[in-house]
């Protein structure tokens, strides 16, 4: 029912009722019986009472009148109330759907495919590199030297890009990153027939690219995705990296194949110009900057969103002093020294212990890299719905990475028990789609305790991580030259449990650093 109709219905007098005037009337009779018969101003009494009567009687209409007033006023604030949100239905219905979809989610599907591309980009070398070898006649040192060159750049930029994320903007830097790597990527080729040395750098200029990717992403998620969304947010993003390597080594023989080595690099590299084209149209670094923004979807970002100034100085000393901030870095290096030799080693092992023809199993070389990146978003999707029901932060946080540790740690451990090439492959599996609860355990946690900083925390973090993934990667093939798999294996479940020790005494889903 409208406000008009709601009055229309009320029938609020305009004159004053006959009921209430004929009540004013004074009654002498009434007078003479109610008087008692010894009190000489009995009547004059009555008639007093009569006159306040009628005094009562017009008070009493006065408020009905008062009423009835600011019923109507009432009435007409709701007609304009009304007609403003009618306005606001056909304002908002004149909109198109697609710009009426969240806008942070449009910048979390944007670094979504800036990820599958960086593994598109850094996988294919994996499989061009043998043609590549055959045809300049490398020996397999070059072809190690070749595949380490990319981790030279890689680790330089982890603290420079979250240094340069956090001061000047996640939009800027991950744009760079992605322009840069694109444009290494394609010179791939070239670099080849000019000699190694130009190889080595264009490889290493590679990694630099890819470096800054990470703190960027960081940077701009933590100002653009609430509290509430940010697991699911970034276990998104990083199973971009997951299906990147699975559509890099799906395309990479085809294209191989039919085009030429060269043709992976060319093609790679150009599908970086598309997505920048993309990115400087949409995106921007915090939903300030963004003039296209709906008014109701920055206000939720911005009161759920903790961090909101940006980063003029780094407070290195008080950063490193925090206990949550070295159960970061060294639960980041326990992670990926089993991280990596499970993706490193795995075509090895599965070659050596499990017998498989490499070349005719195209489905087990991909089949990881699918079950981490179904798993990363089923945790985050787990992780944000604890968080919202009212778990603390911390507790899902320690919850999720103690199952990134735990759960790798226990397949690993049954792989010297099983008889099977299935029983093993399935280990496998399932070793690598729990470590990818990682995604919502400590790879959330930079945002969780210093959102400002958190591209600084995670270039730190992830410093470690690439040191384990090129210690571990060179310490496995030592432990397989005097020992076998089940000694790597015992290494790799060692570092899980202290990392999983480590994050539970330590770690904090509470912000720590303002």
């Amino acid at each position: 029912m409208s406000f008009r109709a709601l009055l229309s219905s009320s029938n609020f007098p305009k004159s004053p009722p006959e009921t209430i005037s004929t009540r004013a009337k004074p009654n002498p009779t009434r007078c003479l019986i109610r008087s008692p018969v010894n009190s000489p101003h009995g009547c004059r009494l009555s008639r007093l009472s009569a006159t306040e009567g009628r005094r009562r009687s017009g008070k009493v209409y006065a408020d009905v009148r008062e009423i009835a007033d600011s019923l109507r006023e009432l009435v007409k604030f709701g007609d304009s109330l009304s007609d403003a949100v009618a306005s606001e239905d056909d304002l908002d219905s004149a909109v198109p759907w697609w710009e009426q979809f969240p806008k942070r989610w449009v910048i979390v599907i944007l670094c979504f495919s800036a990820f599958l591309l960086c593994n598109m980009d850094r996988v294919n070398m994996s499989i061009a590199i043998l043609p590549m070898s055959a045809e300049f006649n490398w020996n397999p040192a070059t072809v190690g030297l070749i595949q380490s060159s990319f981790f030279w750049g890689y680790l330089l930029t982890q603290i420079a890009g979250g240094i340069w994320a956090d001061t000047v903007g996640g939009k800027t830097v991950l744009g760079f990153g992605v322009v840069w790597w694109s444009i290494a990527t394609a010179l791939t080729p070239v670099a080849a027939k000019l000699g190694l040395p130009f190889l080595l750098v264009v490889r290493a200029f590679m990694g630099i690219g890819e470096g800054v990717a990470m703190p960027a992403m960081n940077n701009i998620l933590s100002k653009w995705v609430p509290v509430a969304e940010r697991s699911r947010s970034l276990a998104l993003v990083y199973s971009g990296m997951y299906l990147g390597s699975v559509t890099g080594l799906a395309f990479s023989p085809f294209l191989i194949h039919q085009f030429g080595w060269p043709s992976v690099f060319y093609s790679f590299g150009s599908l970086g110009t598309v997505w920048f084209a993309l990115w400087l149209n949409k995106a921007y670094s915090s939903p300030i900057e963004d003039p296209e923004l709906l008014p109701q979807e920055k206000k939720l970002i911005v009161t759920n969103c903790i961090s909101k100034q940006p980063v003029k100085t780094i407070p290195w000393k008080l950063i490193l002093s925090k206990p949550p901030v070295w159960a970061l870095i060294v639960s980041h290096f326990c992670h990926n020294w089993g991280t990596f030799i499970l993706l490193t080693w795995m075509p090895t092992y599965y070659h050596q212990v499990l017998k498989f023809n490499l070349t005719d199993s195209g489905l087990i070389c991909v089949l990881p890299w699918l079950t981490m990146a179904f798993s990363a978003n089923l945790g985050g999707w787990i992780a944000d719905t604890l968080v919202s029901k009212g778990l603390s932060v911390t507790t899902v946080r320690k919850i999720m990475q103690s199952i990134g540790f735990l759960g790798p740690a226990f397949f690993l451990t049954q792989l010297s028990h099983v008889n099977s090439p299935a029983m093993a492959v399935l280990c496998m599996a399932c070793s690598q789609g729990t470590d990818a609860f990682s995604q919502s355990g400590l790879y959330s946690n930079h945002q969780d305790i210093a959102p400002r900083y958190s591209g600084v925390l995670l270039g730190l973090s992830n410093t470690a991580g690439v040191l384990a993934g090129v210690f571990g990667t060179a310490a496995t093939g030592y432990i397989l030259q005097h020992g076998s798999w089940d000694n790597v294996f015992e290494v790799s479940v060692g570092l899980y449990l202290v990392g999983t020790v480590v994050w539970n005494l330590f770690s904090t889903g509470e912000k720590i650093l303002d």
